[in-house]
């Protein structure tokens, strides 16, 4: 695992191969800034411009404002299936040009990067289309809906590494400067052996049965429900932390609300009126819990549920080991909890970091001591440290094998509890 203090590939140097000849004809937006002129430009394609991609967008129009970098990253292309929505989004986020077709964006002789941030269902498809033509590429998490899927893309991600281009893998809760320093204290041996890893991401905005089946919810687009929508999260998180990949689960999922109403009453296939009634099948799990097993022996425990009444998007892990414990609440994402055990005990206990310091990882550009970070800096971070890899010319972390890592983690959950909860090893 890597450390984002010393941020991955911290030299200068190209972009790398800039893809196929033949750009596809674009809609003008608004401009966005162009490269400095002394620092070679890393021209950015992105495909999606809702939640993801306003989050990815934040992270690309920033990270050269407030980082040093050796590449400066452009807004390029930006790219939807909806014209009057995609330039809206272009002119929002500073994109200087929109598509709708991705597979025009894709062979564009003036994008260095391919930023996928669609649904599951097409990451594979981009994914491999861009590496094949020359494009560096950022895909969001989960890597894809099926192992299948993920080890095509990893196999096209080697492939394409031998030929300059990197591939990573959007896992952004590594980039929380708390969750960073974690892992370099677990690095260090202050938590000595490892006992326990204990992680939740409860979220609720399903609770009402009223709400609408989206595409979270459809299988054939989602992958999977709870479990790949946050269990991917925590599975990467708690493998981050410890440094190890899990070797086996024992799992339950469940789908509490089977049916629910269509937006605007149209069903796959049949168009309906708005309003008349009209239902279609959850297909995915609404919730998921299983413990696992690491190969040092160290246990763990997860949960995934987006039906947890009154959490909004509280994620939070502890690390137990034979010297002392760390504990992180991303609803104080600036803080981390850390008991040293040994100290004496007539004074020992948990304390309270404060992680604003500019020795924490990714402080030394930002503010001065005790002015906080939010969600949104993960994506910064997140693209300063894939600018820096791609400019030295070395892999980047989270890659496409550790995507493909945590999708066997989500496939052989899958299994267990299909087989109620039987124990099920994770293929190496």
């Amino acid at each position: 695992m890597g450390q984002p203090q010393a941020p991955e590939g911290a030299g200068t140097g190209a972009t790398g191969v800039t893809g196929a000849a033949g750009a596809g004809t674009a809609t003008a937006a608004p401009a966005a800034a162009g490269p400095s002129a002394s620092r070679p430009p890393l021209r950015v394609g992105m495909v999606g411009y809702a939640f993801m991609g306003a989050a990815h967008s934040q992270g690309w129009r920033t990270a050269g404002r407030v980082f040093d970098l050796p590449l400066d990253p452009v807004l390029a292309v930006i790219c939807g299936r909806d014209g009057d929505a995609v330039r809206t989004a272009a002119g929002r986020h500073g994109w200087a040009a929109a598509e709708t077709d991705w597979r025009v964006l894709v062979a564009r002789d003036d994008i260095d990067l391919v930023d996928i941030c669609t649904p599951g269902d097409s990451h594979a498809e981009i994914a491999l289309a861009a590496l094949a033509a020359g494009k560096h590429v950022l895909c969001e998490k989960p890597l894809a809906n099926t192992v299948a899927e993920a080890e095509a893309m990893t196999r096209a991600a080697d492939a394409a590494a031998l030929r300059g281009q990197l591939a990573m893998v959007g896992f952004n809760y590594r980039r929380v400067p708390a969750t960073a320093l974690a892992r370099r204290m677990v690095a260090e041996g202050r938590l000595g052996r490892l006992r326990h890893v204990r992680v939740t991401y409860l979220q609720d905005w399903l609770v009402d049965p009223a709400a609408p089946l989206t595409w979270r919810l459809r299988k054939e687009l989602a992958g999977s429900g709870a479990l790949g929508d946050l269990g991917a999260h925590i599975v990467d998180l708690a493998q981050y932390l410890t440094g190890e990949h899990l070797a086996g689960v024992s799992a339950l999922t469940e789908t509490f609300v089977r049916q629910r109403p269509l937006p605007g009453g149209a069903a796959p296939g049949r168009p309906a009126a708005p309003g008349d009634g009209s239902t279609g099948e959850v297909t995915v799990d609404d919730a998921a819990v299983f413990t696992g097993r690491f190969p040092s022996g160290a246990l763990a425990s997860f949960e995934a549920t987006r039906y947890a009444t009154g959490r909004k998007n509280a994620l939070r892990i502890e690390v137990n080991g034979e010297h002392g414990s760390l504990a992180f609440d991303l609803e104080r994402l600036n803080e981390l909890s850390y008991h040293d055990a040994t100290e004496p005990g007539t004074h020992a206990g948990f304390r309270r970091i404060l992680v604003t310091e500019p020795d924490h990882p990714y402080l030394d550009a930002w503010w001065p001591p005790g002015h906080g970070l939010g969600y949104e800096h993960t994506f910064v971070h997140q693209a300063r440290d894939l600018v820096h890899a791609i400019a030295a010319g070395q892999a980047p972390e989270p890659s496409f094998a550790d995507g493909l890592q945590v999708q066997r983690v989500l496939a052989a959950v899958e299994e267990s509890a299909e087989k109620n909860a039987v124990y099920t090893a994770i293929t190496p």
